[in-house]
């Protein structure tokens, strides 16, 4: 990692930080060591020579619900860790989602986080993310609490349905504008075979308002999340 100027600095800086912080988590990639040398930081993590969540949907692998549901699980475990700790990550999407030698899940580049936990009313403000992935309340550009995550969870577990996201676009502008006015739908042909309470908790994570959307916790209370076992994935 290079950081020419004191800002990119002090931005790349606080990723140890926040990882050294949640190194309880398996769910979250772990930092061993970071050093040093003139004009970089190196960290020395967890190996996760699995590949990412983005590599197995672009090669247009099929998930069963039973495996979307387990990922989820997985991916909402590191959420929630993060959320107790006053944490938000900012850019949970498919190519931060990694998974190591036994196929556990890993989330990982927290280059976008941000404790939430400092501000007296736990908001945080600054557009980041990935279009594809974020919030309609970070898209208007004004404060917006660590939901954001459970927004961009709730976008991939509907793309590990569909093959698609909800809300697209030509163009960064377009997917923006589409996050901010289209409407959450279930075509019949592609979502008929899925379960009414999978469609439930999409509705409850993809949720504009952020006071009826979920929290991580209440995602990982939902039916559709408790009822998963790792023998219907791993027969």
């Amino acid at each position: 990692m290079h950081f020419p100027t004191t800002p990119d600095r002090e931005c790349l800086e606080k990723e140890p930080k926040i990882l050294q912080l949640l190194s309880g988590c398996p769910s979250i990639v772990r930092l061993y060591r970071f050093y040093e040398d003139d004009d970089s930081l190196h960290m020395v993590i967890d190996l996760c020579n699995g590949g990412n969540l983005f590599d197995r949907m672009s090669s247009g692998t099929s998930f069963s619900e039973a495996e979307a549901a387990l990922m989820l699980k997985q991916l909402t475990v590191a959420i929630s860790y993060c959320h107790r700790l006053g944490i938000a990550h900012r850019d949970v999407k498919p190519d931060n989602i990694l998974f190591d030698s036994q196929g556990r899940l890993k989330l990982a580049d927290f280059g976008s986080a941000d404790w939430f936990g400092v501000s007296e009313d736990g908001t945080m403000r600054g557009v980041v993310g990935t279009p594809y992935y974020v919030a309609p309340e970070v898209v208007m550009g004004g404060e917006y609490n660590e939901k954001v995550d459970v927004w961009s969870a709730g976008v991939i577990l509907y793309i590990m349905f569909a093959g698609a996201p909800p809300f697209y676009g030509d163009s960064p502008a377009e997917i923006f504008e589409a996050v901010l006015r289209g409407s959450l739908r279930f075509p019949p042909t592609i979502f008929c075979s899925v379960s009414s309470d999978a469609k439930d908790l999409l509705r409850k994570m993809i949720c504009r308002d952020v006071l009826r959307r979920f929290s991580a916790d209440q995602v990982l209370r939902h039916p559709w999340i408790i009822n998963v076992r790792e023998t219907q994935v791993n027969g």
